[in-house]
């Protein structure tokens, strides 16, 4: 086959009268994950106060749900309604790469929000020196770039790749399977992809893990005060972290066991695109006193403004 072939979803096969149930879901879906990092974006931009680099973190968090979920919802809302659920090559390796720096970067912003509070834990006096808005910048620049070019450099790996095959078990584009239909050794993909895989997932995930080791080793040492504010901070990172680290690992694990159900496949494989962007904004709103007070702000002044509309 040649490279600008058309591949095809075949998990849309034989869903009948369902499809039109699926679409309102997935639309209802979507519209609650755009509402709720929306709202936690808007609140953080325009609120003086949240101006700061644990907000700051939380908004990109937020804004890497909208870039993901852009990649996917639109074409699985798509294909839902038509009956024709072909895609051209070009196109599957741009979504692949929007849904793997979607992934990618949750990690890298991850392993920001650990690193910001272990600064802010282990070196309160310093924080503001440490953490300046200069370095900030930095840092989630380069969080974005690596994940960047290096995905882009395995998608470009996977794009020369001669294909024999062209169905898509999934509902959506993946470079493990766009290899796996391939005529031709795809053993420098697969090396590439490990590399990028221990560069973008694992040292991020390990560097988190050793960050809240450290935190919880000082919280230990320090006042009953002190830890009760350490573990108000943390603990919705920790929930953050823990929740995107299981569907993540459903997604690369389970998923490539072939003789799976169909329906648990697509379960394990849509966890990390769909949880993960809906948690996150309630468990910051919910959890930051700051985001929630700001957020009711909101509403009374939205009351006060059309008073008619309060009763």
């Amino acid at each position: 086959m040649e490279n600008e072939t058309i591949l095809y979803f075949s998990m849309f096969e034989n869903l009948g009268y369902f499809r039109y149930l699926f679409f309102i879901l997935g639309l209802i879906l979507y519209c609650t994950i755009l509402f709720f990092n929306v709202a936690i974006i808007l609140v953080i931009y325009l609120e003086p106060t949240l101006h700061q680099p644990m907000y700051i973190l939380i908004s990109c968090l937020s804004l890497n749900s909208l870039y993901g979920t852009a990649g996917f919802f639109p074409r699985l809302l798509t294909d839902l309604l038509v009956y024709s659920h072909m895609i051209s090559r070009p196109a599957c390796h741009v979504q692949t790469f929007v849904i793997y720096t979607y992934a990618s970067y949750e990690f890298t912003i991850l392993t920001l929000m650990a690193y910001d509070r272990f600064v802010a834990i282990s070196k309160p006096l310093r924080y503001h020196s440490i953490i300046t808005p200069r370095v900030l910048i930095i840092l989630i620049a380069l969080s974005w770039i690596y994940p960047m070019f290096s995905i882009g450099i395995g998608i470009i790996l996977t794009a020369r790749l001669r294909l024999c095959g062209n169905e898509i078990k999934k509902l959506y584009c993946n470079n493990w399977i766009i290899a796996k239909l391939s005529c031709e050794n795809a053993m420098i993909d697969n090396i590439y992809g490990f590399v990028v895989l221990i560069t973008t997932v694992l040292i991020p995930l390990t560097f988190i893990i050793y960050s809240y080791f450290k935190i919880l080793l000082i919280c230990q040492k320090s006042s009953k005060e002190v830890r009760k504010k350490a573990y108000h901070t943390c603990l919705p990172h920790l929930v953050t972290f823990t929740n995107y680290s299981i569907t993540i690992f459903c997604e690369m694990t389970f998923t490539r066991f072939e003789n799976l159900h169909p329906a648990v496949a697509v379960i394990l494989s849509l966890e990390f695109l769909i949880i993960p962007p809906l948690l996150n904004p309630l468990v910051y709103g919910l959890n930051f006193p700051d985001i929630r007070r700001k957020i009711t702000n909101l509403k009374i002044s939205k009351q006060s403004v059309h008073p008619q509309f309060a009763h």
